[in-house]
């Protein structure tokens, strides 16, 4: 499932969380996906800016569902997920003995992680994490 089909299918109160944890604490990477979602509709940035989160979030949430904003929506879950849900992505690696970094990165990824463990990783993952939360990062 390409990015723009995950914000399609995504839940608005998740879609919320993803947006309101960029805008505190990657406050550059939500400007800047303000302005590219700006950019693709011709309008100004301060026009979406203005508009209060209630209305704001939904309409970046549609827009980010769009095929052109794929690019732009796997940077924002890429954000989200290796600033808000470190642990999450941690744990699914630890899960499958897979080598990474604090910061919940990889340098290189095996070819394919050993059959048996990832149902078991993916468990662990459900049991601890919200389920949707869980479905994005998949």
């Amino acid at each position: 499932m390409k990015a723009h089909e995950i914000f399609l299918h995504m839940s608005s109160a998740t879609a919320g969380e993803v947006f309101l944890f960029l805008q505190k604490e990657e406050k550059a990477v939500y400007k800047a996906a303000v302005q590219g979602l700006a950019n693709q509709r011709n309008l100004r940035s301060v026009f979406i800016e203005r508009k209060p989160p209630n209305e704001r979030f939904p309409w970046m949430k549609e827009a980010l569902g769009r095929p052109i904003s794929d690019t732009l929506a796997t940077h924002l879950l890429q954000a989200w997920l290796l600033g808000a849900h470190k642990g999450m992505l941690n744990d699914f690696f630890d899960a499958l003995e897979i080598a990474h970094e604090e910061d919940g990165t990889v340098e290189e990824l095996p070819a394919s992680p050993p059959k048996e463990k990832i149902a078991p990783a993916v468990d662990k993952l459900l049991a601890e994490y919200p389920a949707e939360t869980v479905a994005v990062y998949l």
